[in-house]
């Protein structure tokens, strides 16, 4: 089935307010945000955040049913994510630094599922 224009628009905010309030929970952790939707040639990462020297490269996925979160992200969607990830780090990461891919799932009404170093080649 196809998305019409309205659909697709709907999807994009609800994408961006779960990127947000993933940005907020982190930041309540003590992560500080460096960037937000990052676009490259490769793809795209949803969050850069740091704590202390550590940055992870953030993928966020929302549903509206914390159900469909165990199939929110699968390997091929962690390839773009990595590639992206690949194409950018060198903005973000200093020498010394760790960096790792992590997921968000976020669910209304859900305590957000952090899923740390996602992506291990």
């Amino acid at each position: 089935m196809k998305r019409t224009g309205t659909m697709r628009r709907q999807a994009e905010s609800r994408g961006r307010k779960g990127e947000r309030f993933a940005q907020i929970w982190l930041a309540l952790r003590g992560w500080r945000t460096l960037a937000r939707r990052v676009r490259n040639a490769r793809g795209e990462v949803d969050l850069v955040m740091r704590r202390g020297n550590v940055v992870a490269f953030i993928e966020v996925k929302w549903r509206r049913d914390a159900g469909q979160l165990d199939h929110a992200i699968d390997l091929h969607r962690l390839r773009r994510v990595a590639a992206a990830v690949e194409a950018c780090a060198h903005d973000y990461v200093l020498p010394g630094d760790d960096y790792r891919i992590d997921v968000m799932l976020v669910a209304p009404g859900q305590i957000p599922r952090h899923i740390v170093n996602a992506w291990q080649p």
